[in-house]
């Protein structure tokens, strides 16, 4: 068959096509909030405020009772611009395309791929739930069903939009615990077309060599809440500073960003009944946490305590020197296999900016991946020099909705 020179949109087409084939992160998360940032000559920094439903107490009997219309919301910042950048040759440039995506393309879009993926794959830093038991691969059913359990017990709609990410290890413990249950034809064949795995639990499992690993902070001291009456009783708010007291003095850190703690007798609650789920609330800390000469730090977390009002999510404000307890041992990596529902992530692309006077400049999206291929002409060498990008943010837009398990 004859060779066929590229065109650009050939190139641009093929290249993006590649890279959401490869990005399973980004195929489980949201990515509605892609086309709010569809304009041409975006910037890193730019900022969308995502409107979160206001929610209502309700009223039991027929005696008015207004509530206030609570609207809120949550920015999502594009932080991140990252790309490859290659040379072609005028031979490379008459290939094929089965050969050109082999040779070229896939290659680069592996690399943007896992970035992005890596990006996604590390909101457990800003997911404060935690099931398993640090230390020990999930190896039964029972793993699955408590990320399962975790996530409706915190609202999440249960649905077929319930995924969970499993590091290649835990992957296969997995396997390898549940080899004995019986999976039909149908549903074997199911899991092989859509590439995740159906356990008959009520997830999409999906491997992801980009699960985050997470070092527990050196702790040391008895940490305790530092005054009573922290947090909100109405209102709402996405995080909050948490005093904190007790720890070793004059120590950093005590706490790494992304440890996981909870406090005694603070249950979380339903968001929809607030009634008590009967699980100890976790906090997620959202950067490294020092200590004082005296012993006292303050810690920026998420959720934010709210012990009252629409957007309760806790049974009572923490009393003074309630005990506070970090999940895991101190100095230990754990790996963060991380579930969530759909609406919980969310991960949008921008359309970059398209240069005049070079031989090239293409941008296509696909599935809300926007992917910019600009290539230039060096007359002295007869190459053609070409730089792939993307610009994407991730933010975690209902962290309750998602839950780390944790081996």
């Amino acid at each position: 068959m004859a060779n066929t020179v590229l065109t650009p949109t050939m190139i641009t087409n093929e290249a993006v096509i590649v890279l959401e084939n490869q990005c399973n992160a980004v195929k489980f998360m949201d990515s509605s909030y892609s086309d709010q940032f569809a304009k041409d000559g975006a910037k890193i920094g730019a900022t969308l405020n995502i409107r979160k439903p206001a929610r209502y107490i309700g009223r039991q009997g027929s005696t008015l009772q207004v509530e206030d219309q609570t609207e809120t919301q949550v920015p999502l910042v594009l932080t991140t611009q990252f790309g490859v950048d290659v040379q072609f040759t005028s031979q490379e440039l008459t290939l094929s395309l089965q050969d050109f995506s082999k040779r070229v393309l896939m290659p680069q879009m592996a690399v943007i791929r896992n970035r992005v993926d890596r990006d996604a794959a590390l909101l457990y830093l800003t997911t404060p739930n935690e099931v398993g038991t640090p230390g020990t691969p999930p190896a039964t059913l029972t793993s699955l069903l408590q990320v399962r359990q975790r996530l409706l017990e915190m609202g999440a709609p249960d649905d077929d939009q319930l995924f969970l990410l499993l590091s290649p290890a835990a992957n296969t413990s997995l396997i390898n615990g549940l080899g004995t249950l019986f999976n039909s034809q149908k549903l074997l064949t199911e899991q092989y077309e859509s590439g995740t795995i159906d356990a008959g639990v009520g997830l999409k499992i999906a491997i992801d060599q980009n699960v985050g690993t997470q070092v527990v902070g050196p702790l040391g001291g008895s940490p305790t809440i530092n005054g009573a009456g922290q947090g909100l009783t109405s209102g709402w708010a996405y995080s909050m500073n948490l005093l904190v007291n007790g720890w070793t003095a004059a120590a950093a850190p005590r706490l790494n960003a992304g440890d996981v703690f909870t406090i005694a007798n603070v249950f979380s609650v339903n968001p929809q009944s607030r009634q008590s789920t009967g699980v100890l609330q976790q906090f997620v800390a959202l950067s490294n946490v020092s200590s004082d000469a005296a012993g006292n730090s303050t810690i920026p977390i998420v959720p934010a305590l709210i012990s009252a009002g629409q957007y309760q999510n806790v049974t009572i404000s923490p009393p003074n020197a309630a005990v506070v307890t970090p999940l895991g041992s101190a100095g230990i990596s754990y790996p963060q296999n991380l579930g969530f529902h759909k609406s919980a992530f969310t991960i949008a692309f921008a359309d970059l900016v398209l240069p005049k006077g070079v031989d090239m400049a293409e941008r296509k999206v696909y599935k809300n991946i926007s992917l910019r291929v600009i290539r230039a002409y060096d007359i002295n060498n007869d190459r053609f020099p070409s730089r792939t990008d993307v610009l994407y943010g991730t933010k975690a837009i209902y962290p309750e909705l998602g839950c780390r398990l944790t081996n």
